[in-house]
């Protein structure tokens, strides 16, 4: 009785089109909502990029972005970020390890400095850090005299800057999966005779790579587009040490609206590629882990 009743009442549902309701209320709305609200401050800007670039044409459009000149900012650019984000990978975990495992005086604020580059200005950074590092600066002068290094003013300097910026995303992905990790789980591993190397790479690494995958991809996303605290540091020498940003900014300057949205278009189309391969990584870390489980 109750299986025909039930089959009536989902050919009911059929018939007049019905859905059951879920089990959170307005969840139609509220994806609506949030759809709507991307499209306008994400996807339809980013959209804009590719169509003023049809003003072009395909010839003009890979006159621009196959320029020598702007050919090598892209290298600079993302080769840039991924060196600071990889430097901020390794020491940004120990700046987290040390702030979650051990007791100091002034960790409390150790800990609030690292997000000083949050509510820093940019423009700010750009100049303390170039002065710091400048040849008459208090690190620039002692690196080029002792070891011929130079910071301001080359790749070194734009390296030295997103690192800066890029710590705090690494380091505030980390921390909170640190503070959920037992230390049993060390003192299992140290029980049975495994290594501190061995237990660091079986034990540690494992539950806290998603994190610190994360925070790499946010560093580096960081590090593509930043302008303000590179600008400075950077000397913007063509061909050395001049940013894609700073190209972009040139060519509107120079009314080539086009021109400028054709470069934004493949940082644009770079980074995304960048990020979808980072994304899958992590899912794929992530199914390995729950396979192994």
């Amino acid at each position: 009785m109750s299986l025909a009743f039930s089959s009536k009442v989902l050919s009911g549902r059929r018939a007049t089109g019905r859905r059951r309701p879920g089990v959170l209320p307005g969840f139609g709305l509220g994806t609506g909502y949030a759809v709507f609200y991307l499209s306008l401050l994400v996807l339809i800007p980013l959209t804009t990029l590719p169509l003023k670039t049809l003003e072009l044409g395909w010839g003009g459009f890979w006159s621009v972005v196959l320029d020598p000149r702007v050919v090598a900012s892209y290298k600079l650019s993302f080769g840039a970020a991924l060196a600071a984000a990889g430097v901020n990978a390794v020491f940004g975990l120990i700046v987290a390890w040390v702030l979650v495992r051990y007791t100091f005086p002034g960790r409390k604020l150790v800990d609030a400095l690292i997000d000083l580059p949050f509510a820093l200005p940019t423009a700010v950074a750009g100049i303390a850090l170039t002065a710091l590092y400048a040849r008459n600066g208090w690190l620039g002068g002692p690196l080029e005299t002792l070891f011929g290094l130079k910071v301001a003013f080359t790749p070194l300097g734009i390296v030295v800057a997103l690192i800066f910026i890029g710590t705090p995303f690494v380091v505030r992905s980390v921390q909170p999966v640190l503070e959920d990790l037992e230390q049993e789980f060390e003192e299992a591993a140290a029980s049975l005779g495994a290594t501190r190397w061995a237990t660091v790479r079986r034990v540690i690494l494992p539950a806290i790579f998603p994190s610190l995958l994360t925070g790499f991809a946010l560093a580096f996303a960081r590090g593509v587009g930043e302008y303000g605290s590179v600008v400075f540091i950077a000397g913007n020498m063509p061909m050395i040490s001049e940013i894609t940003p700073l190209l972009i900014l040139s060519r509107l300057e120079q009314y080539d609206y086009a021109g400028a949205a054709a470069i934004a278009t493949v940082m644009l189309g770079l980074s995304f590629v960048l990020l979808l391969i980072i994304n899958a990584l992590q899912a794929w870390q992530g199914h390995d882990k729950r396979r192994s489980a």
